[in-house]
């Protein structure tokens, strides 16, 4: 079958709307039909070759949908189900799977950086030649075929939207908190970076009972946004924003500062903002082959914690559902993060956007 999907060819090439063929899915693999998909760093970080990946590429990875159909040997789906999709896939079997820590996956860790399926081939093709899946998904696209791991069944009165960032900026940030930092009650926090996946965190850390919930960005507009969504305070990124986080704590810095945007600048910024004792956590994706001063001897005198944060780690089949269930009884406000929404065609203008800092989140909709 065809569909239409957003395409990078090139580094630096504008995102271009291809119509692709897509192969049946084959043992162990479904189709979906992809009804939202979330508009997110991570792809940008391909079109500027922050991050190396084959090209070209059906970019997206933050989507939801229904399943079409399903390949031989799948049995725990089927035709008619509701998913989010997980760009972080597991086996279950191998060593990081059985010390809970799934999104490590030795199994799929390496296919999916190469665009291909387990069998080591994508599934899309233009004009004969391999087009590769970004993050084993390519979901900006009407249809995708991926691993039947790579779907978490959800609620259907979950709307695709917003199961779509549950698909990765909601759990990224709200499992962070969580999962990553296991925030305690009545503690303080500092998060540096206010785009979907930092609002993601001011709601888990009000979910896990925060007392001072600081927001820190380069967007003042995005302050009052924040504060609706509960946090305590907004700081202007700069120069002073430290100074101000440490007035704001007794002089000492926060229990846990957390970094959402991918920056070695910011991540430094963090390890200053935590107090001695704390905990800095780092969940955005910095550029590969780029480095982060953070000073040994200050780690050491002041026994601070640093701590990577990949996909808030999460275990996507116990955490989407969780989630999805927080948000269908009115505790965790995932509508809110929805500032735009974008035909695929206007995918371009999405990222434009994004990159000007004037949404939070921004969501394609297919129809």
């Amino acid at each position: 079958m065809q569909t239409r999907t957003a395409v990078l060819h090139a580094v630096g090439d504008p995102i271009s709307v291809e119509t692709l063929d897509l192969s049946a899915p084959r043992a162990g693999e479904v189709r979906v039909r992809i009804r939202a998909a979330g508009v997110c760093h991570s792809d940008w970080h391909l079109i500027s070759g922050a991050t190396q990946h084959p090209l070209p590429a059906a970019l997206g990875h933050e989507g939801a949908g229904e399943v079409v159909a399903v390949g031989p040997g799948v049995t725990r789906l089927q035709v008619g189900d509701s998913v989010s999709l997980n760009w972080a896939p597991a086996c279950g079997e191998c060593f990081y799977c059985l010390h809970d820590s799934p999104c490590l996956c030795d199994a799929y860790l390496e296919p999916i950086w190469a665009g291909v399926m387990l069998d080591g081939t994508p599934r899309y093709a233009l004009a004969g030649q391999p087009v590769y899946h970004y993050c084993g998904l390519g979901c900006f696209s009407d249809y995708v075929v991926v691993p039947v791991q790579s779907c978490v069944l959800l609620d259907p009165r979950v709307p695709a939207s917003v199961a779509a960032l549950i698909g990765c900026a909601v759990t990224t940030g709200v499992g962070a908190v969580l999962n990553t930092a296991q925030v305690r009650p009545g503690s303080s926090v500092a998060i540096f970076g206010a785009g979907g996946v930092g609002m993601s965190m001011v709601l888990g850390a009000k979910l896990a009972g925060a007392a001072r919930i600081i927001v820190v960005d380069r967007v003042a507009q995005k302050g009052e946004f924040a504060m609706s969504l509960g946090a305590t305070h907004f700081v202007p990124a700069g120069d002073y924003a430290i100074g101000e986080i440490r007035a704001l704590t007794g002089g000492r810095g926060v229990d846990y500062a957390f970094e959402a945007v991918g920056s070695p600048a910011v991540q430094e910024a963090c390890l200053a903002a935590a107090r001695p004792g704390g905990t800095i956590v780092l969940a955005g994706l910095a550029p590969m082959g780029s480095s982060t001063n953070l000073p040994g001897a200050v780690l050491t005198r002041q026994e601070k914690t640093v701590k990577g944060s990949y996909y808030g780690s999460a275990h996507p089949p116990r955490d989407f559902p969780f989630l999805a269930s927080l948000y269908l009884d009115g505790l965790l406000d995932l509508d809110s993060l929805i500032t735009r929404t974008y035909r695929l065609e206007e995918i371009n203008s999405a990222y434009t956007e994004m990159l000007a800092g004037s949404v939070v989140r921004s969501v394609v909709l297919f129809e």
